[in-house]
């Protein structure tokens, strides 16, 4: 305990925590703060501190899925708020020669996890993807756009719907692809059919959607046969390996994080034989800011098995010497925060239903899984890339008018 005693005390300064361990001893860490609520972080059980100490991130989460830990003044997501906050990237010491060394280390373990092969990317997806769709109906937005929204200000004092984010999203995205009436599209990891249908509606192209999630093809054949276009946007449950082009353009939103760095380049191989010779591809993914890495325990064990995000250092390097040529390059740096919070507001709002749907250990779970989520956009190293492709450099205009204009067009339909 005076070891967890030590360590929070370094951990945080700014805002008050109170630990209250499980035989009534408290300890008080930090200075009042009105940028911070005062939390008091309560163990119920004596192995509660020493699980945190041997494995912080999983010892801890653990704790409070298991319902070992109770949190006053505030919930999860002020906690991880609050402990992020006090140590955010940006204040952060440079790696020294043996962080870097064990973080090699770790990576080596990794190598045959993130390779994610094919007798594994199927089950990898299903483990996220394929849970119930009346989960994903509470606490995403209509459409059920399953990354990051597109908002206006860093703290959304506009007010933006999540709808609205999501919409202006979509248009974001669909400018840089700078689509014709009639082009065939690839949406790789269509997820349950947004961005395909809206593509389609808003700009006159066909679209082929590809998934390996099962429930998620469901839902959007039946959205593409209930708007009538399913002659026009179709999908497909098959592996981005197997598909046969030619496409004028291919978009791929929240799927890259899926592919494994030992797979980077034959994706990006794929993706030019796919292409026409005029082909733009739009890869939207979350993405390091310190440089590659490992995925960690908890997002490994119950969130993502087999993903992994990736350093545009590694996506760069991937996709150099396919011919690919990068034409523009986006970081989103706190939309995703800013949307994690309202899909975690909103799972907060439905936890009655989540609890029936599941049960309240999933509920704790899911919530860690978004404070967590939302936090390391907005003080850790995590951000967002949209890295565009061509071909030939000169099938898109010199300059980045183009996209201005065609996603002012695109947010009045």
């Amino acid at each position: 305990m005076k070891l967890f005693d030590r360590v929070i005390k370094r951990l945080v300064t700014r805002g008050q925590l109170t630990i209250i361990y499980h035989d009534g001893r408290k300890v008080t860490v930090g200075e009042p703060d009105p940028a911070f609520p005062s939390l008091a972080l309560k163990f119920h059980d004596a192995r509660v501190p020493f699980d945190i100490i041997r494995d912080p991130r999983l010892g801890m989460a653990e704790a409070y899925i298991d319902g070992r830990v109770g949190i006053e003044g505030g919930g999860i997501m002020e906690l991880i708020s609050l402990i992020r906050a006090n140590n955010s990237w940006e204040s952060g010491k440079a790696i020294s020669d043996k962080g870097a060394l064990k973080r090699g280390f770790k990576s080596i373990r990794q190598t045959l996890w993130r390779a994610n092969h094919r007798t594994r990317s199927k089950a990898n997806v299903a483990h996220h993807y394929d849970l119930s769709g009346a989960l994903y109906a509470l606490f995403l937005d209509r459409d059920r756009q399953y990354s990051c929204a597109y908002f206006p200000d860093a703290d959304n004092e506009a007010g933006i719907s999540l709808e609205q984010a999501q919409e202006d999203k979509k248009a974001h995205i669909a400018a840089k692809l700078h689509l014709k009436p009639g082009m065939k599209v690839l949406d790789i990891g269509c997820g349950w059919g947004g961005m395909a249908l809206y593509l389609h509606r808003t700009c006159g192209v066909d679209v082929t959607g590809i998934t390996l999630s099962e429930e998620q093809l469901k839902v959007a054949r039946q959205r593409a046969q209930e708007a009538g276009v399913a002659d026009h946007v179709r999908f497909e449950l098959i592996d981005y390996r197997d598909v046969e082009g030619p496409f004028d353009r291919i978009v791929s939103v929240g799927m890259f994080e899926h592919v494994g760095t030992a797979h980077y380049r034959a994706f990006f191989d794929k993706c030019r034989q796919l292409l026409t010779r005029e082909g733009v591809m739009l890869v939207h993914t979350i993405g390091r800011v310190a440089g590659p890495g490992i995925t960690d325990a908890f997002t490994q064990k119950y969130i993502f098995p087999g993903g992994y995000i990736p350093a545009l250092s590694e996506m760069i390097q991937g996709s150099e010497g396919t011919q690919l040529m990068v034409t523009d390059v986006e970081v989103l740096r706190l939309h995703y925060g800013l949307t994690i919070r309202e899909w975690y507001a909103r799972a907060m709002a439905h936890r009655a239903d989540i609890i029936a749907l599941y049960d309240e250990r999933f509920f704790r779970l899911w919530t860690f899984y978004l404070a967590g989520a939302a936090t390391v956009f907005e003080h850790g190293s995590m951000v967002n890339y949209q890295v565009q492709y061509v071909r030939d450099r000169r099938t898109l205009p010199i300059t980045r008018n183009y996209m201005v204009e065609a996603e002012e067009a695109l947010r009045g339909k």
